[in-house]
């Protein structure tokens, strides 16, 4: 059964023991963030955090509870998507692109179930008045303010609203368009939307400019967690996220339409931002902004959102996320990303074996690749198809390694990388387009990229010498020595 609430999962995280009530009063400016950077730094991601009481930037206490590290660990990554482990969705994504017509009639009928599984995915819109909508501020009712925003760092430019399915449209085709992007609140009417120029997002509002026309934008706060990943998720821009969440769930996502616009939204979501942005408007400043990376970015200019609209459930649980160094919640996001597409990533580059991003990395700074070597090479080409593929191509560095290396583990990928490569040899220097986030960039969102070459080299690569066989044990005396181990007690006598 999927989850279709926030407080569904919720519910859910209290149920596995990992959620955290906080009954003590907490502001929302800078103190929130702190005891939320701490919890997140436990080991495995720390506990989901309630806030029942928090604090509202006038000294007020806010009617609306915060959630914050919702995602932050492996289990409740899991049970966010309803499965035991992150890698049942890419095996389901592996059967549903292999879907060649078999032979004979009985084969046919084989194909069946998965096809019909396929036809559940689309979202349905729900009539009547959905759970989103149970209130509404209009006009001189509406007040950012009283929503407990998260002002995250000391010299962020403002209070931001994190955890978002921004909702917009493909004026010319309908195609929807649901990302996480960040929205400073500029007041009690007006937000700031980070939209980066490669970003669907902004696509849509050149389109709108194009056309003369304001376009309408829902910024979706709190919904099926489901749907919450999928805006997150690199999906193609021809692909709708509520379609992708429907998959993820095995049900679809049920919409209803917004009160001042035509775009639709999560029917049981918590609050739903409705407005506008008009193209012929000068940009605003927004930021900066404590970002993923650990530093601040840069405060750039983007457009304003004229908010037209507040909707929300009765009681709405307010959801929300901080970045910043490493480790946060945002790896585990990342990680279910990593994890969902990596059977994509193979229809391209098939020999990939598996690929991880470390938390240290900032998932795009540095990518560990472990491939079946075929050929002299073949690491270079592997590190070139990369670099061609979407939002891969913003990776800074890439390390490519035999199959049998364990990618999950940094310290067993480096110990292999650092030993097997010769710099001068088996380092690659390239140019291309990097993260905007990158401030180390020769300029603004161009760069240069490092791919390391560290499988075992072959003779037609230049490597002459004999290469050395890993150490480890012999079956024989492993078995022998796990007989003894336990009745040793070195491990459980060992507190260091």
């Amino acid at each position: 059964m999927a989850l279709d609430t926030l407080s569904d999962y919720i519910a859910a995280i209290d149920r596995i023991g990992e959620l955290h009530r906080v009954t003590e009063p907490v502001s929302v400016h800078l103190e929130l963030t702190e005891i939320a950077d701490r919890a997140s730094k436990l080991p495995g991601g720390g506990p989901a955090l309630l806030f029942e009481h928090p604090v509202l930037r006038d000294g007020t206490r806010s009617q609306f509870p915060v959630a914050i590290n919702l995602f932050g660990s492996m289990r409740r990554m899991a049970l966010a998507l309803g499965v035991d482990n992150l890698d049942d969705i890419g095996a389901r994504i592996t059967q549903l692109m292999d879907l060649k017509v078999p032979d004979g009639f009985l084969g046919k009928l084989s194909l069946l179930p998965r096809l019909l599984e396929v036809s559940k995915f689309p979202p349905r819109v729900k009539g009547g008045t959905p759970a989103c909508q149970e209130v509404v501020w209009r006009g001189d009712e509406i007040d950012l303010d009283r929503i407990p925003v998260l002002h995250c760092w000391p010299e962020d430019g403002g209070p931001y609203v994190t955890l978002t399915a921004v909702v917009s449209k493909d004026p010319a085709r309908g195609i929807r368009n649901v990302g996480m992007y960040r929205v400073q609140q500029l007041g009690k009417r007006h937000v700031a939307m980070h939209w980066q120029r490669h970003k669907t997002g902004a696509e849509h509002l050149r389109q709108m400019a194009e056309r003369g026309e304001t376009m309408p934008v829902c910024i979706v706060v709190g919904s099926d967690p489901a749907s919450m990943y999928s805006a997150s998720a690199p999906l193609p821009p021809n692909i709708d996220e509520f379609l992708f969440a429907g998959f993820l769930r095995r049900e679809p996502v049920r919409l209803a339409k917004a009160v001042t616009n035509d775009l639709e939204v999560p029917a049981d979501a918590e609050f739903v931002i409705e407005g506008y942005i008009d193209p012929a408007e000068p940009l605003v400043m927004e930021g900066p902004f404590g970002d993923h990376t650990g530093f601040y970015s840069e405060a750039d200019l983007y457009p304003r959102v004229h908010v037209t609209a507040v909707t929300m459930r009765k009681n709405p649980v307010y959801a929300t996320t901080i970045v910043g160094r490493p480790p946060m919640e945002d790896f585990y996001l990342g990680h279910a990303t990593e994890r969902i597409f990596l059977p994509l990533l193979k229809l391209t580059t098939p020999e990939i074996v598996d690929y991880h991003m470390p938390a240290e990395g900032g998932f795009h700074n540095l990518v560990f690749v472990s491939i079946d070597k075929k050929y002299p090479g073949h690491a270079d080409k592997v590190m070139h198809a990369l670099w061609g593929q979407g939002l891969m191509s913003l990776a800074k560095v890439l390390v490519v390694v035999d199959k049998e290396v364990n990618v999950r583990n940094p310290v067993e990928a480096w110990w292999v990388a650092l030993n097997n490569m010769d710099p001068e040899r088996d380092v690659r220097f390239t140019m291309g387009p990097v993260d905007v986030l990158d401030h180390a960039s020769r300029a603004f969102t161009y760069g240069s990229k490092m791919g390391i070459d560290a499988t075992r080299k072959w003779p037609e690569e230049g490597f002459t010498r004999a290469w050395p066989k890993v150490i480890t044990m012999d079956d024989a005396t492993r078995q022998a020595v796990d007989g003894k181990w336990g009745r040793l007690d070195i491990a459980a006598r060992w507190r260091p």
